[in-house]
């Protein structure tokens, strides 16, 4: 399926993205899921990867509830910002090590629930109109939901893929 240009392409992109995702992990033992990757600079594990998705999908739930209670926010909390992200990815892979991969399965879950019960809220004009809210400037806010949903959970698939492929190279 192409870029969702729909709200309803946008809900079950998300849907079938992350099924597609937790498919690949559950066709893993429990042992390979644990295991570290072995190409990895920063998400190291299966659970980095989960709680990386799950603090984007944070992210995008406080910015825009900020920003509709009327308290002017930026997507990415201060110190950071679009050039600084990359250390900010760091910060939460480091948060994550006492993280348990089930727990790191529920929150993502959980996160994945709240972010699509957010996009609902919203009708078409709101998603997909450039600067529909001035907060979200000459993007659309679909762009930020699809980013951090069905994007983010394609991003997440290829890391999975290649951690599955490098265990039957061992």
């Amino acid at each position: 399926m192409a870029r969702p240009t729909s709200k309803e392409e946008l809900l079950t992109l998300a849907e079938v993205r992350l099924n597609t995702l937790f498919t690949l992990i559950d066709s893993m033992s429990e042992e390979e899921q644990e295991r570290t990757f072995t190409f990895e600079d920063r998400d190291r594990t299966i659970r980095d990867v989960l709680i990386h998705l799950q603090a984007w999908h944070n992210l995008l739930l406080e910015w825009v509830q900020k920003n509709l209670q009327g308290e002017p926010a930026s997507f990415l909390p201060e110190p950071y910002n679009w050039r600084t992200y990359p250390e900010m990815n760091l910060r939460i892979q480091e948060a994550a090590q006492s993280i348990p991969l089930k727990l790191s399965k529920t929150l993502l879950r959980t996160s994945h629930q709240q972010t699509l019960e957010l996009a609902k809220r919203f009708n078409e004009d709101e998603l997909f109109i450039k600067g529909y809210f001035p907060w979200n400037r000459t993007a659309t806010l679909a762009s930020y939901f699809i980013s951090s949903l069905s994007s983010h959970y394609d991003w997440a698939q290829k890391k999975v893929k290649r951690h599955k492929r490098s265990l039957l190279e061992d």
